[in-house]
């Protein structure tokens, strides 16, 4: 089994040996984050599998949660930072001394810069008031913390895990535009699956854009797995290799890097269909996951990305990149309203250790902060 936590924490009970050639790996014990890192009864471990990260239990008072251990705290720090700008805005509409109908038009107005978007806005403030008043708070501090639980609640379903070792190889589609940090975010999540012991092959399957296939060979490289990649070759052709390569190899996982598409390219969505179907040929299980990694910093657009995207791929989970000091962080709200697609992974910046799990309260904390 796979744990996406470092390996840093006291190791968990020695599991019993398994017979099975490709058994799964021990878990390392994961690092608690902000909150109580329980496993949800609704979200088991599936057979053969692993979870990557950890599925909360249900959301607890902001003066219940237990502090971060030293190497996630220090992740967290970098967060906060990146959210800065928006906590700042979020922050500042509770600043005064009494909770009044200004204070609620000034919030909604913060909330739509932050990219919330209209849908999450309304649901928030609404609740928020409703609450406020079942709990008779009368303190804006009081009431940014309750806004804190709502906000976590709401993102919530979210939070969930990547589910490594019930096929083998397990093959991972991963789709995005240009620019939004695809090929970077497979770098990132190849170190981290190397780092717990899975083998991973990736594929090079981005032939349009120039230089791609170097890019993802250097990601290679400095992970020290394996690719495949042919010069010239079409998409679709270097996907089937790579997933027949994969069960060739006896591989954990197959990463396939494919091209960037703007959703309106309508052409090339196709093509990303004849991908999937190609894939299925290969192994007709595959692809096991479809992650679409979008920018932190496009906003709305983003919300527009992943509806068209799920249409077309029928998407399993996110990687939101580049929330590093422009991105809002509010996009992740409207996705909870809109189209709520599991936040696998989120991305602070351009380092191989700038790759995180999603904490629903961890991010909500940061964005009110």
């Amino acid at each position: 089994m796979f744990s996406f936590f470092k390996k840093k924490s006291p190791p968990a009970a020695p599991a019993t040996p398994a017979t099975a050639e490709h058994a799964p790996l021990p878990v390392s014990a994961p690092l608690a984050p902000t909150s109580a890192a329980v496993p949800s009864s609704s979200s088991p471990t599936p057979p053969g599998g692993s979870l990557i990260g950890s599925a909360l239990a249900a959301p607890i008072a902001v003066a219940d949660v237990p502090s971060a251990p030293p190497e996630r705290q220090k992740w967290l720090t970098k967060l906060k930072a990146g959210l800065g700008k928006t906590a700042a805005s979020l922050s500042g509409v509770f600043g005064g001394a009494k909770i009044d109908e200004a204070l609620y038009e000034e919030l909604e107005s913060a909330l739509l810069m932050a990219d919330a978007g209209v849908s999450a806005t309304q649901f928030l403030t609404d609740t928020l008031r409703k609450k406020a008043k079942a709990a008779g708070v009368t303190h804006p501090v009081a009431l940014k913390n309750l806004l804190i639980s709502i906000l976590a609640e709401l993102l919530q379903p979210l939070q969930k895990p990547l589910v490594i070792g019930q096929h083998t190889p397990t093959v991972v589609m991963v789709a995005g535009v240009n620019g939004a940090g695809k090929t970077t975010s497979i770098g990132k999540l190849t170190r981290h699956l190397a780092e717990e012991g899975a083998s991973v092959l990736l594929a090079a399957a981005d032939t349009f854009r120039a230089a791609a296939r170097e890019q993802l060979s250097i990601w290679a490289d400095r992970n020290t797995v394996e690719i495949i990649s042919q010069a010239g070759a079409d998409p679709a052709s270097v996907c089937f290799d790579a997933v027949a390569a994969g069960k060739a190899r006896n591989k954990d996982v197959v990463l396939i890097d494919t091209a960037g598409r703007l959703p309106t390219q309508l052409h090339l969505m196709e093509e990303l269909k004849k991908i999937k179907r190609v894939i299925q040929k290969a192994d007709a299980t595959a692809p096991h996951e479809v992650l679409l990694v979008i920018d932190g910093n496009t906003g709305q657009n983003a919300v527009a990305q992943v509806k068209s995207f799920d249409d077309a791929l029928g998407l399993t989970g996110l990687i939101v990149t580049k929330l590093d000091g422009t991105a809002k962080g509010g996009v992740l709200a409207a996705i909870a309203r809109e189209r709520p697609i599991p936040v696998y992974f989120i991305g602070v910046g351009e380092q191989l250790n700038e790759l995180e799990t999603f904490n629903a309260r961890e991010f909500a904390q940061a964005l009110l902060a």
